[in-house]
């Protein structure tokens, strides 16, 4: 009887904790499923935003729009190589409406550009709301102190792939014109996992 109970005890335990540590969403393409990982430890306010978006269905049939690699960018700039995704081509009213993010800063956070992060875009500090890039390789002139930004502020990084970087790599590799994919590549939804 008592084997019984500490068994159930067991079950009851491992079936009631959580799946991770950290939350982790599945941002689902038209080429496939990119899974990430969210460090809410580390960039909190960046984080409860984005999962705030997934919650109110925002990137429900969005698309990865834009891309950067080293054949479409002047030679004379600090060259970067990233797939940028969200609402703004889709839902650009609602991308519009909201408040910026208060701007957590790699040298806060201690969360690095390398191949695989996800991070904020943005235009000044503070304004980053629902678009998102993925690095493709490291990226060192994103991070605070870098030179691909004028403010050298860097962008607010917040995760890491961790499933699907060959899909990734494959949306990265799609026709593009002029730094815009030529069409955009589909965003089924972004869900929590």
């Amino acid at each position: 009887m008592m084997k019984n109970i500490f068994l159930v005890f067991t079950f009851w335990i491992i079936a009631c904790s959580p799946k991770y540590k950290n939350p982790h969403v599945e941002i689902q393409t038209q080429f496939g499923d990119i899974e990430i990982e969210l460090y809410p430890d580390q960039a909190p306010k960046t984080v409860a935003a984005f999962l705030s978006y997934i919650d109110s269905g925002y990137y429900k049939r969005c698309s990865f729009y834009r891309v950067l690699s080293d054949d479409n960018q002047p030679s004379n700039a600090p060259k970067t190589e990233l797939i940028q995704g969200g609402i703004w081509k889709t839902k650009n009213k609602i991308a519009s409406s909201l408040k910026g993010i208060p701007h957590e800063t790699t040298q806060q956070t201690k969360i690095l550009h390398k191949s695989g992060m996800i991070s904020l875009a943005r235009l000044a500090p503070g304004t980053a709301t629902t678009e998102f890039f993925i690095c493709v390789g490291n990226q060192p002139g994103l991070d605070y102190g870098g030179e691909n930004i004028e403010d050298h502020q860097g962008y607010a990084a917040f995760g890491k792939v961790i499933k699907g970087m060959d899909v990734v790599r494959k949306i990265y590799k799609q026709n593009e014109d002029n730094q815009y994919f030529d069409p955009p590549v589909g965003i089924i939804n972004i869900v929590r996992e």
